[in-house]
């Protein structure tokens, strides 16, 4: 894999399931029960149980981690706006794009989303901001 270019576009398809989000909860320690709780997760505003943000949020960590540049990524900052809730069995997409390139610190500024498929809209907006002396080199 060459190194990012500006406008660079990766994307990774998602869906959580409530064992997922229910695994989540006990590792976090956020047992909210709008999060795991379907009678009262029906009887909020949303109509169902939601994900939590910083769980939705995660698919970037696996991309950095996994899938994209891994070898010797260092994240460095994420920051994340949660737009709209996310819910169990929906498809969603994870938007990764090279927005700057620090090439004499071997930095990318990545912005990213996280899109619900079937509507389009954005459910989640931020950036990351990774070093990797390994594949970051122009």
């Amino acid at each position: 894999m060459s190194s990012p270019k500006q406008g660079d576009v990766f994307t990774h398809d998602i869906r959580y399931t409530q064992e997922q989000v229910d695994l989540y909860a006990k590792i976090s320690g956020d047992t909210n029960p709008l999060h795991i709780n379907q009678e009262v997760g029906a009887a909020s505003m949303f109509g169902k149980c939601i994900i939590h943000g910083h769980f939705s949020a995660s698919v970037f960590t696996k991309i950095f981690g996994t899938l994209l540049y891994a070898d010797g990524h260092i994240y460095m900052k994420q920051n994340t706006t949660f737009l709209r809730p996310m819910f169990v069995d929906t498809d969603y997409q994870a938007v990764i794009t090279v927005k700057e390139i620090f090439p004499e610190k071997n930095r990318v500024l990545y912005e990213t989303k996280v899109i619900d498929k079937a509507t389009g809209t954005e459910t989640i907006t931020g950036e990351a901001l990774l070093m990797n002396k390994k594949q970051y080199v122009w």
